[in-house]
């Protein structure tokens, strides 16, 4: 069972995704807080996955974020928005969040995500990210010590990056290019390392600016990957 804490300071948000979540098997919503009260909350009930509004009036998600990151095993965190080029979301994926949520998600989504979540995996909203990409500084053109950085990989760790931006796990990612899963984990460590970022996400999005995914890649990539 993958237990969920909802923190939004909208009571409707916080009801409609409980009641859509609870109706999910092996999804359980175990508690939904407002910013306040949220770390305590989550530090009580000590779920799997933390869906965490950016924007709140008493204490925004990012100093939640912080909180949660400080705890010995701190649950997988998507931060949600409204907006899909909200400028505090980089900051939110650079500081430890497994991706984000647009609020008006499609509901028959939120249970995959969560999943996806659940098992170390990160996910975007495509449409989003690619708005998030244009619309900050340094969002276009990819600064030349990317690309450089994007050039140290392999042709096969290339293929891989690519993949784990399109939302496959480790072992979706072998059977697809014919590797065990244990071989695509290494090529992934070996990713991040050479890219010098800590996680996947921040892996895709350099993918992306640095323009190795096209359009349909993106499209697919709503769910993105399960953990390193």
């Amino acid at each position: 069972m993958v237990r969920v804490v909802v923190v939004d300071d909208e009571a409707l948000v916080r009801s409609g995704f409980e009641m859509i979540l609870n109706a999910a098997d092996g999804i359980e919503v175990v508690a939904t807080a407002q910013g306040a009260q949220a770390a305590d909350v989550i530090r009580r009930e000590r779920p799997d996955v933390v869906l965490l509004d950016i924007r709140m009036p008493d204490v925004d998600g990012l100093t939640v974020l912080r909180q949660l990151q400080e705890l010995p095993d701190p649950p997988h965190v998507a931060m949600l928005t409204t907006f899909d080029t909200d400028e505090y979301v980089l900051t939110a994926l650079r500081s430890g969040a497994s991706g984000f949520l647009l609020k008006d998600s499609e509901p028959e989504q939120l249970a995959q995500l969560v999943r996806t979540l659940a098992a170390g995996g990160v996910v975007m909203s495509p449409k989003a990210s690619r708005a998030l990409l244009r619309g900050h500084p340094g969002a276009g053109a990819p600064p030349d010590a990317d690309v450089a950085r994007v050039g140290l990989l392999s042709d096969r760790e290339r293929d891989v990056l690519v993949l784990v931006a399109e939302g496959l796990s480790n072992a979706d990612i072998g059977t697809r290019i014919h590797l065990s899963a244990g071989t695509v984990k290494d090529h992934v460590s070996s990713i991040l390392t050479k890219l010098r970022v800590s996680s996947r996400v921040q892996a895709a999005l350099l993918a992306e600016r640095a323009g190795l995914l096209t359009h349909d890649d993106a499209a697919d990539g709503t769910a993105r990957g399960d953990g390193r």
